[in-house]
C-alpha cells in the first residue's frame, strides 16, 4: 500500500491518541529519549481548551503505510507572532519520522501546502505554540539525555529536514557546568561591588503558592525583556497561567531567583531538577503512580537545568550577569547538584564566554531549519 498522509481529527480520541504514541513506539529502544507528559500534550490538540487557539491555528499529521503510523508533524500559523514581527511565517513541530526520507518528504510537502494556502511564504522550526516549549533539532549531543522539555531525536533528523530543501537558520547551544566548579575569584568581587554599589538584592522563594502569586509578574518581566529574539510574541494571560502551572509542577522554589532593583525585576534565573528519570518510570503519565516518581526524584535529582535567564534592558552592562554567575553557583551547590546543563543559550542573555570562564563546555546543539516557500 503506497504512503499517505492523514490529517488527525483532533476531536478523535482515538486519532489524537494515535498521534501522541507515535513516539513512543519510535522511541521504545532509546535510554536518552524522555517521553512528553501526555496530559499536556493532549491539551495541546485540545482547540477549544488551550489558549494558543483563541488567536491562531494548527493542524497535525500522520503519514502512515499499511496503516500503521511511520511518522507525524505539526504545522502552526501563529498569527500573534506574524502581527507582531510583520511576517507570513509558518512553523513545524512535534516532527517525528522513522528513519525513511519518503516519510518525512510527504510530511514536509504536507505541511508547505497548508502554509501555502495561507499565503506564509516561509516554514521554520522545529518550534512550538508557546515561548516554553523546546526549541530546534537535535544535531550533537545524542549520548547525553535532554533537559526537561527540550526536544531529543535520532541523528538522522537533520538529515531528513536537509533532504526536503531545509536550511540551518540558527543554533541554540547548551553548556554543561560541573557542579562542583568554582567561580574565578575576580567574578565574585565585581558581583559584591555591584551588588553594593548598584542596589541590587535577590528574591528568593520558601513556597510555591509564593511562587505561583508573582508569575504575572515574571511574565511581564519576560514580554519586556526578549522583545529582539528572533521567536518572541507577546505572551497573553491565559498562556500565562499554562506556561505557569507547568513550570510549577517541575519546579523548586529554592532554585527560581530574581535579581531586583529596589521593587523592580532586574534579572531572573531560573533552575529546576532534572526529573527525567521519573518522567521515564512513570511512562509520561501523572496519573495514578506518575506523581509519585517525580515527588521522589525532587530529592534525588543529581542534575540540574538552568533554564530562563534575562537581565531587563534598563539593567544590563550594569554587572547583572557577574551577580546571576554568583547565585547560579550557589543554587547548584547549595542543591548539591553534580552536573549543570546551561539549556539553550542566547549569545546576548549570558554570554557563551563567561560560560566558558566557569569552565562550562558545549555539550548539545539544536539547530532551527527554515524553508522559504
Amino acid at each position: 500500500m503506497a504512503l499517505q498522509v492523514i490529517k488527525v481529527d483532533t476531536n478523535s480520541r482515538r486519532d489524537v491518541n494515535r498521534f501522541i504514541e507515535l513516539p513512543f513506539t519510535l522511541y521504545r529502544d532509546c535510554a536518552q529519549w524522555v517521553p512528553p507528559l501526555i496530559d499536556d500534550m493532549k491539551m495541546q490538540l485540545n482547540r477549544r481548551k488551550y489558549p494558543y487557539y483563541e488567536h491562531s491555528e494548527a493542524d497535525f499529521f500522520i503519514a502512515e503505510r499499511d496503516g500503521r503510523p511511520v511518522g507525524r508533524i505539526a504545522a502552526l500559523n501563529n498569527t500573534r507572532y506574524n502581527n507582531y514581527r510583520k511576517s507570513h511565517t509558518a512553523f513545524f513541530y512535534f516532527f517525528d519520522v522513522e528513519n525513511k526520507p519518503e516519510a518525512s518528504q510527504a510530511l514536509f510537502r504536507t505541511i508547505e501546502d497548508w502554509a501555502k494556502v495561507r499565503k506564509l511564504d516561509k516554514i521554520v522550526g522545529a518550534k512550538g505554540f508557546l515561548q516554553a516549549d523546546g526549541m530546534g533539532i537535535l544535531v550533537d549531543g545524542f549520548e547525553y539525555r535532554p533537559a526537561m522539555g527540550i526536544p531529543y531525536n535520532f541523528p538522522y533528523y537533520g538529515e531528513l529536514i536537509e533532504a526536503a530543501g531545509y536550511t540551518r537558520q540558527r543554533d541554540f547551544l547548551s553548556t554543561y557546568l560541573p557542579g562542583q566548579a568554582d567561580l574565578p575569584p575576580r567574578l565574585r568581587e565585581i558581583a559584591e561591588k555591584m551588588m553594593v554599589r548598584r542596589g541590587f538584592t535577590i528574591k528568593r522563594f520558601a513556597s510555591k503558592n509564593e511562587l505561583r502569586a508573582l508569575i504575572p509578574e515574571i511574565v511581564e518581566t519576560y514580554n519586556q525583556t526578549f522583545t529582539d529574539n528572533w521567536e518572541f510574541a507577546p505572551i497573553t494571560p491565559k498562556e500565562a497561567k499554562v506556561i505557569g502551572e507547568r513550570l510549577l509542577a517541575i519546579a523548586d522554589p529554592k532554585l527560581i531567583k530574581l535579581v531586583m532593583k529596589g521593587d523592580k525585576i532586574a534579572g531572573f534565573l531560573f533552575g529546576f531538577p532534572n526529573l527525567s528519570d521519573a518522567i521515564c518510570r512513570s511512562k509520561g503519565r501523572l496519573w495514578p503512580f506518575g506523581w509519585f516518581w517525580l515527588l521522589r526524584e525532587f530529592k534525588r535529582a543529581r542534575w540540574i537545568d538552568l533554564n530562563g535567564a534575562g537581565i531587563l534592558a534598563p539593567y544590563r552592562g550594569l554587572g547583572i550577569n557577574a551577580i546571576m554567575y554568583v547565585e547560579m553557583e550557589k543554587t547548584v551547590k547549595e542543591g548539591g547538584f553534580e552536573h549543570a546543563d546551561m539549556v539553550q543559550m542566547e549569545e546576548h542573555v549570558l554570554t557563551l564566554n563567561d560560560a566558558q570562564t566557569m569552565g562550562g563546555k558545549i555539550f548539545k546543539v539544536h539547530t532551527i531549519y527554515e524553508k522559504s516557500l
